[in-house]
This record gives structure tokens, C-alpha cells and sequence, in this order.
């Protein structure tokens, strides 16, 4: 365990320099063959827990040290270790004794220092997790500037919308109901001893995550993993037979072949990276649907458009992707403020790049996985001031158009657009 240990911390060394979590840990993976399923499950346990309560380790951490570690992979080590301890079911024992052969792999010197601050923490643990109550980003593990505007937004909600950013995601399934309907498929999985909970639109939440390959009929195409709150969005564009619908930003392809699965329509599934593009032919060929792929820029649709206006647009936009923090914990700590402005810049600039091209009394769906205004409805209001020919229609299930993370779903946002004249 000493190697997972000391791999662990150092993906987040190097989440924490600035690199993304799910691209490191896939090269360190690679780089480990030789780890069991085990090793690489408890890899992946460890980045993610350790980034998930940074702010609360570290603080926690900075009480037992005078100065932080000048290795940044030992002070990360210090903070997997200390993960274990709070948060895992492995003894305490064998969490220190491995993280000190671990820190002697680093430096030879080290492993006393190590060993010290481990056994500390385990008895001043009580008091010092009072202390982290004491301050915002080491009771909550965000930045500050994310929690004020949480608070400054939500009010008396932020506190469960921050701490839903923390817990595990669930693994929720849409079923493809060309092939089935959701309680056929829920009746499947109970019949295989897989316990499973049914939430709206018609998303199956599994008890337990499993492996795609135990979920029957994954192959042939009868299901496929999205969140409940992504799932919204197909059932929201209101798609009819015969339309012409646009997917704008559409990689991996979880809402392109939700709407293919809703209807038969002629779908133009577009996105600016020809590799991500990959991931929405291989779920379209598992599922066996088809759409036109086009690599191209959503903000630019000169250089790929092809004149013909479209009847539906899904405007999924890129965003803070503050709403689905929990399945990316590394973004609380590599985003900043500033980011929140950029995004919305762009999506401003997408969103009327996109109008352009819907037909009259067409209708734009613009979404979001954030949680914040500055990318949302504030969006949706600038564009509205200039365009009079726009109207935000009402979303009867979620009148604000804000999904917030909850054990059902992750958090959303949705705001439907249509053109007058």
C-alpha cells in the first residue's frame, strides 16, 4: 500500500500545480501496471478523498506543523495518510507504518518527522477538528471566494449545497426506452440482487456502483450511465419525429443519444474536439444510433454551418462545472474567481453565435452543470435585453430553471429559449 500512498500524493502534487485530476490519474495509472484492481480502486480512493476535504486537512495539518513540508509530495503524503485515518477503514497501524516507509522512499531522513505528526494527529484528532469549524474553507473544503458566493446566493441553503459537493456521487443509469422502459429495466436489476431507486425524469440510482459489464444488456445498449439532472435536459428540448436538432458542445454524447433514444430526428451532434468526438461514436455505435458528427466550434458557426437552420438546439455550454464538484473534486481548487466571468463571457458569445441558427418558433435549450448566476440565468437575462424576438419560457419542474445537488442528482441548470419571429 506504501506505493499507492506515495503515488497518490503525488496526482495531487500535481492537481495542485495546476494539472487536471482525471488526466493525471490516468497517467499514473499507466505508469503502475503492475497495480492490482485493488491498488488502482484504492489510487483513485485516495486523490479523490484527499482533494475532496483538502481544506480541512490541510488546516488540520498546518496545526501540527510549524511550516509546511519544503517537499510538496511529503506534505501531500502527510494529507493522503491523514485521509486514511479520518475517512477510510484501514487500521491505523498500517495507514502510519506504510506512509512512513512511503516517506523514507522520498527521503530517507523523513520517516520520524512523518510518523510524529501521524501519531499527533490521532490524539489531538477531537480537538482538531473543532478547529477546523472555526474557519469557512476548513469546515466546508472550497476556496472562500466559492463559499461566499455560495452563501451570498443561496443564503440558508449553502450549507447543504456545499456539503452535497462533498459526498460520493451516486451512479445513476438512463434506460434506453426504445429497447425498454425503466421499470422493466428496475425489475432486471432487482431480479440480479442489484438494489436500485427510481427518481424523476426516469433515472435508476443504484444502491452500490457496479461495474458496466454486471449491468445486464449494457452491451446491447439497453442502458447507459448519466446523472438524474443531465437527464433533464433530452426531456426538456421537447424534441418531435422529423425535427432538425442541433447538439452544440455534445462530447462524450450522453444527451445526444438521450435524444435519439427519445425520437426519431435528424441530429447534428457537434463539438470542437475531434478526440472527444471519439466517445460520442463509440456510445451512438454501442447503442446503435446515428447522428451527424461535425468537429466545430460553437461560437463560430460559419466555418462548419451549413445554412439549414434547426428546429432544436441544445446549447450545453461550457461552465465553471461547479454543480458536479463531487464527481471532480479537483475543480474547487483549480478554479478561481476570475474563471466564473471568462466562462460567462463565452457562453454569451456561444449562445448568440447559436440563435443565429434556429428556425422561428424554434426553441434553444441553454444549460449549464453550475451553480452559479454569473453563468446562468444572468446569462439568459443579458441575451433576453437584446433580443426582443426571445422569450424564456417556464419550466414547470423547476421553475427556477436551478437544479441543486442533492442524493438524487447532481446540479443544473436549464433555461428554455424560444424564437418569436
Amino acid at each position: 500500500m506504501q506505493n499507492v500512498q506515495l503515488e497518490a500524493a503525488k496526482v495531487v502534487s500535481r492537481v495542485m500545480q495546476g494539472r487536471n485530476l482525471t488526466q493525471v490519474l490516468s497517467e499514473s495509472l499507466r505508469t503502475q501496471a503492475a497495480f492490482t484492481a485493488q491498488q488502482r480502486g484504492a489510487l483513485q480512493d485516495l486523490c479523490y478523498g484527499t482533494l475532496r476535504y483538502y481544506g480541512q486537512i490541510e488546516q488540520m495539518l498546518s496545526s501540527l506543523m510549524a511550516h509546511p513540508a519544503r517537499d510538496t509530495q511529503m506534505q501531500h503524503l502527510l494529507m493522503v495518510a491523514i485521509y486514511q485515518l479520518e475517512y477510510t477503514q484501514a487500521g491505523s497501524h498500517v495507514i502510519v507504518d506504510q506512509a512512513v516507509t512511503a516517506a523514507k522512499r522520498l527521503n530517507p531522513k523523513a520517516g520520524g518527522l512523518l510518523n510524529g505528526v501521524l501519531r499527533n494527529y490521532q490524539r489531538s484528532r477531537d480537538s482538531l477538528l473543532e478547529e477546523t469549524l472555526r474557519k469557512d474553507v476548513s469546515r466546508y473544503s472550497y476556496p472562500q471566494w466559492w463559499i461566499s458566493t455560495v452563501q451570498r446566493q443561496y443564503g440558508t441553503d449553502a450549507r447543504a449545497i456545499l456539503e452535497a459537493g462533498n459526498q460520493h456521487p451516486p451512479m445513476t443509469l438512463r434506460v434506453n426506452t426504445r429497447l425498454t422502459t425503466a421499470a422493466e429495466y428496475l425489475a432486471l436489476l432487482e431480479s440480479q440482487d442489484i438494489a436500485v431507486r427510481r427518481v424523476e425524469p426516469d433515472a435508476l440510482i443504484l444502491e452500490n456502483p457496479v461495474a458496466v459489464e454486471r449491468l445486464p444488456k449494457f452491451a446491447q445498449g439497453w442502458v447507459s450511465v448519466q446523472d438524474a439532472g443531465a437527464q433533464f435536459a433530452a426531456h426538456l428540448l421537447d424534441v418531435k419525429a422529423g425535427m432538425r436538432v442541433l447538439d452544440a458542445c455534445a462530447a462524450p454524447g450522453g444527451k445526444t443519444a438521450h435524444l435519439l433514444e427519445l425520437s426519431d430526428i435528424e441530429l447534428v451532434a457537434l463539438d470542437k474536439d475531434e478526440v472527444r468526438l471519439q466517445r460520442v461514436r463509440d456510445n451512438l455505435t454501442r447503442l446503435n444510433l446515428k447522428a451527424q458528427i461535425v468537429c466545430g466550434d460553437a461560437g463560430t458557426p460559419q466555418d462548419w454551418w451549413d445554412g439549414k437552420t434547426f428546429q432544436r438546439i441544445l446549447a450545453d455550454v461550457p461552465c465553471s462545472a461547479s454543480g458536479v464538484v463531487r464527481r471532480h473534486p479537483d475543480i474547487k481548487w483549480l478554479r478561481r474567481a476570475v474563471d466564473v466571468e471568462s466562462f460567462a463571457k463565452q457562453q454569451a458569445q456561444i449562445l448568440e453565435a447559436l440563435w443565429a441558427l434556429l428556425d422561428v418558433k424554434g426553441q434553444l435549450l441553454y444549460a449549464t452543470c453550475s451553480l452559479f448566476a454569473r453563468e446562468n440565468q444572468q446569462v439568459v437575462d443579458a441575451f433576453l435585453a437584446h433580443h426582443p424576438e426571445a422569450t424564456q419560457l417556464t419550466i414547470a419542474s423547476i421553475p427556477s430553471g436551478q437544479l441543486l445537488p442533492n442524493d438524487a442528482h447532481d446540479g443544473f441548470f436549464y433555461a428554455v429559449l424560444q424564437k418569436n419571429n
